[in-house]
């Protein structure tokens, strides 16, 4: 399949990627015709963890539990070209409106490499604020993951991923 691909001219090929991210938002994996990194994360930790999903326009937090926990959920796709774990600037954070920030790092193929669960008052330690960006800028490298009070959840997103297929 890889040769046909890269025999496509490009046009084909943006037309392809518009096809494949519209079904996806007609199963309801991705909320957007962005790209779909983020939206997946958040489909795969909703799905494995029953969480219930907010609206695009709720500001500070992505979705919360049963138990009124709130979770920011913040991916990244790692690359052979892009190997960066800098996640998507958090603004707000001093305004409290999570209670948990839950990451995923996917592979190039968006296999899930690690995912866990940080309480809000951690996150500072793998951060720093950025008056450019108007946010905390948080790398999630290993000593994230490591960090005593980070649940590792990466098995739940892969039993997720292979119970979707």
């Amino acid at each position: 399949m890889s040769e046909g691909i890269a025999a496509l001219p490009v046009l084909d090929l943006l037309r392809l990627q518009a096809r494949a991210v519209g079904e996806l938002r007609r199963r309801g994996v991705v909320r957007t015709n962005n790209n779909p990194t983020g939206d997946y994360a958040e489909h795969l930790f909703i799905s494995a963890f029953g969480w219930d999903l907010q609206t695009n326009s709720k500001s500070g937090y992505d979705a919360e539990d049963g138990d009124g926990h709130r979770y920011q959920i913040k991916s990244r796709r790692i690359t052979a070209t892009n190997r960066s774990r800098q996640l998507n600037v958090i603004r707000g954070h001093e305004l409290n409106k999570f209670h948990i920030l839950a990451v995923v790092l996917f592979d190039a193929s968006f296999a899930v490499m690690r995912a866990g669960l940080l309480p809000h008052e951690f996150v500072p330690l793998f951060g720093r604020l950025s008056a450019h960006q108007n946010g905390l800028v948080v790398h999630a490298e290993d000593r994230f993951f490591a960090h005593e009070a980070c649940v590792d959840v990466t098995e739940e997103l892969r039993a997720q991923q292979l119970r979707e297929g």
